[in-house]
């Protein structure tokens, strides 16, 4: 007989229908159909209309004859209130199914509006864990970046503009019903963006891997996404319109999207959104900030699991003791950041020290913060954000 702690754990693993590859982002209208539309509310934003790939959809949504109404009032970190602004649209206007076409922002706006439909409560209503009772209309997302990953996790950020944080809604209910994922459509980021989607991709593997709910399962896509972004993330920002990176880095930011949907996040994660709710901050950018002093927090707790991340992007730390090996991976990670173009500080993001008390104070009570490694108190979580300034 086995002992009990040869078993592994009880584990639940959620994901959307997905659809891959060159092309996947004009079945959108298809899948509309297939989930017999009365009308359909389209999600997106200004950039993306310029980019002309919400554009192409409606073209599709009319070859259908499926009549379609777009809700565009979306901004980077979306908030409250853009939520209730598209619930009441997609109310007003009968739309029985729903299509988000952009980044995270139109993605997570996307499944608070429907949620928001179905359950006729206030999107703040839903923060935590398990919030949601009933599931929203059909939601086919189109991810135009490579790295938030909404297109494929149980996750759905929303900026409190009253608390000024931002706050995570967890539940299977928010997986899309289909992810239709085309790196053809991250040929219009610019370099900025593309590294700092990268790096949320980046930032989603790291922590999963280490996440005190991640199982073997999830380690299988976290520790392929790494690899993929250590070897196509530069690439991708010198080299734009080379496709086998593109392609490369949206495989990659899926694989990251599945491990962090099922094993959660950490410490990261909870300051960035503590940061970003305050500051209307980058979510990538905070991310890609933070990763390397929390690895340095944590790495006693989980220094086995840093050194296989670690070895995935080529360090030798053969004949080292675990102090040198930490300062080795910590210099990495802030290397690769540079290398991707992000050079900047919290302090050169409009960070001031007064404002770490209240940041860590937030920051603590996220519930990404319950799957870190390493529990922190919110004095060290304090002292991580000066250590970044």
């Amino acid at each position: 007989m086995r002992r009990k702690s040869d078993r592994m754990e009880l584990r639940k693993f959620v994901a959307p229908e997905i659809v891959f590859g060159e092309g996947a982002f004009r079945k959108a209208a298809g899948y509309a159909y297939n989930f017999g539309a009365k009308k359909v509310l389209l999600v997106t934003d200004p950039g993306v209309i310029k980019a002309g790939w919400s554009k192409k959809i409606e073209n599709d949504l009319k070859k259908l004859s499926i009549p379609y109404v777009v809700f565009k009032n979306i901004t980077p970190n979306p908030k409250d209130y853009e939520v209730m602004n598209g619930a009441e649209l997609c109310r007003s206007e009968g739309c029985d199914v729903i299509i988000a076409v952009g980044g995270g922002s139109p993605m997570d706006c996307a499944k608070g509006i429907g949620i928001v439909c179905t359950n006729n409560t206030h999107i703040l209503a839903f923060e935590g864990v398990n919030r949601v009772s009933v599931p929203g209309p059909p939601l086919i997302c189109v991810p135009t970046t490579a790295g938030t990953s909404a297109d494929v996790s149980q996750f759905a950020i929303i900026t409190d503009t009253v608390r000024k944080v931002k706050i995570a809604i967890i539940s299977k209910t928010m997986v899309p019903d289909a992810a239709l994922i085309d790196p053809v459509t991250t040929t219009t980021m610019p370099a900025e963006l593309t590294a700092a989607t990268g790096l949320d991709a980046w930032a989603h593997a790291w922590e999963a891997f280490v996440s005190n709910a991640g199982s073997p399962l999830t380690d299988l896509f976290s520790l392929e996404a790494v690899r993929l972004i250590w070897n196509n993330l530069i690439h991708s920002c010198r080299k734009p319109k080379e496709m086998q990176y593109r392609n490369n880095m949206m495989m990659a930011s899926m694989l990251a999207g599945l491990a962090f949907s099922n094993a959660s996040l950490g410490l990261v994660h909870g300051m960035a959104h503590s940061l970003g709710g305050f500051l209307n901050l980058a979510h990538g950018e905070c991310n890609a900030v933070l990763l390397e002093y929390v690895v340095d927090f944590n790495f006693e707790a989980a220094p086995d699991k840093y050194q296989h991340l670690g070895e995935i992007t080529d360090i030798h730390f053969q004949g080292l003791k675990p102090k040198a090996k930490k300062v080795l991976l910590v210099k990495t990670l802030a290397d690769f950041r540079k290398r991707a173009g992000m050079k900047a500080t919290l302090g050169t993001m409009g960070v001031a020290r007064q404002d770490i008390p209240s940041l860590a104070e937030k920051a603590i009570k996220d519930p990404c913060v319950i799957t870190n490694p390493k529990e922190p108190t919110v004095q060290e979580i304090e002292t991580i954000y000066e250590k970044a300034l």
